[in-house]
């Protein structure tokens, strides 16, 4: 049995000859399977760049099946895509709510509170409070941002707790 000339198809006149050679044929399996709704050149030239992303593990003989399997599977889980798409677009939002007009009200005037008690704090303390509660941030992972020690970023966020409830008590 003869044995190829090239193991791989990482030479680049290599591939730009497979390129020229397969890939209207691609581009047409896919258009003709799957339709032009779902961007067939789009899938059929990604095919081709995971080939090259790979070129090391395929075989010249192979590279054809290689990208046609490619193609189709980007394909299907593009159809896979649209599917769960049109599922969630017909669940429809709850259009009322269980509370009551009062709690929803109560609930904006607290929201309200607190971005502005927050807004008060010093810039140091809001900075590590929102990196840790919001951002969920580590205290070591501040303390590096913010090049202080963990102890530091543990005060600030004390006293942003302390000076937050105070504030918001008077609710």
């Amino acid at each position: 049995m003869p044995k190829p000339l090239q193991e791989n198809i990482c030479n680049e006149g290599l591939f730009s000859s497979l390129f020229k050679k397969h890939y209207q044929s691609l581009y047409s399996y896919l258009y003709y399977k799957f339709g032009e709704y779902l961007n067939p050149e789009d899938k059929a030239q990604e095919a081709f760049t995971k080939l090259w992303q790979n070129c090391g593990k395929v075989s010249p003989a192979k590279a054809k099946s290689y990208v046609f399997t490619i193609g189709n599977n980007l394909m299907l889980n593009e159809v896979k895509h649209h599917k769960v798409v049109l599922q969630h677009q017909k669940i429809k939002p709850k259009s009322h709510t269980n509370e009551s007009p009062e709690f929803v009200l109560q609930e904006k005037q607290y929201l309200e509170k607190l971005e502005c008690a927050i807004a008060n704090l010093t810039e140091s303390e809001r900075t590590a409070f929102l990196m840790n509660r919001v951002e969920g941030k580590k205290h070591k992972e501040i303390a590096a941002i913010l090049d202080i020690s963990t102890k530091a970023v543990e005060k600030r966020i004390y006293r942003a707790l302390a000076k937050l409830r105070e504030e918001i008590k008077e609710l």
